[in-house]
Parts: structure tokens; C-alpha cells; sequence
């Protein structure tokens, strides 16, 4: 009778359908945990090319590009770590490069499986003033 029972065909439907289903939700938070990663790496290499961009127009890593720096943590929302090739006044087509790295957790179920991942933008730019 058990062996007749497991021969049956019937109800093998709804079996594939709840794996199916199971499969399709574990792909869709897979999704959540992992996009965010990607729109934090394109947040950070925008901060680096506008903070870059700053050091080119006024030919100096100081208060402007410190003051630049404040408003895009602010607006972008996210605090990287800011290293400098160079320091104080840019001559004339001398370049400059902002690197910039963030850490991040990548994982799917909070603790469980996860692991740090570290995001780096690099921006190189030549100052466009002349100092005498």
C-alpha cells in the first residue's frame, strides 16, 4: 500500500511549485542585501570625482575641498575614508588623486554568512590655477 501511495504521480505539482517559490524568494533577498552594495560603490565614486574636481578648480587640497567634502557626506550620505596623493597648493597641471575606501557588510541573513567588503574609487585630476 506505502509503495502504491509513492508511486502516484498526483500532488507533484504543488511540490514543484513551493520549491519553486522558495527558490524565487531566497533569489529576491539575495537581491536586497546586494544591491545596496553596488549604489554605495556608485555613491562613492561620484564623491570621489566631485571632490577631485574641487581640488582642480581651486588648486589646493584645504578648506574648500574640506568644506566640499562635509557637503557630499551630508548629501550622499555615506562617510568614507579620504586619502590624498598630495597636500596644500597644486601648481598648474601638477596632478592630484583622492582615494577613497568604504567598508561594508555583504551578507544575506544579518550575521549569518556575511562578510566585510571593502569599496575603493580613486579620482586623479591637474589643478587648473597658477601659483605664483
Amino acid at each position: 500500500m506505502i509503495v502504491r501511495i509513492l508511486r502516484q504521480n498526483r500532488g507533484e505539482g504543488f511540490i514543484d511549485a513551493a520549491i519553486i517559490v522558495m527558490c524565487a524568494m531566497l533569489v529576491i533577498a539575495l537581491a536586497v542585501k546586494v544591491l545596496p552594495v553596488f549604489t554605495d560603490k556608485n555613491k562613492l565614486d561620484t564623491f570621489a570625482a566631485e571632490l577631485v574636481r574641487e581640488a582642480e578648480i581651486y588648486g589646493r587640497i584645504g578648506s574648500e575641498t574640506a568644506a566640499r567634502e562635509n557637503k557630499l557626506k551630508e548629501d550622499l550620505g555615506i562617510e568614507p575614508v579620504i586619502s590624498w596623493s598630495r597636500t596644500g597648493n597644486i601648481q598648474i597641471n601638477e596632478e592630484v588623486t583622492v582615494t577613497l575606501t568604504l567598508q561594508r557588510n555583504l551578507g544575506l541573513f544579518g550575521s549569518f554568512g556575511s562578510f566585510p567588503v571593502t569599496l575603493t574609487s580613486r579620482a586623479t585630476g591637474k589643478s587648473e590655477v597658477y601659483w605664483k
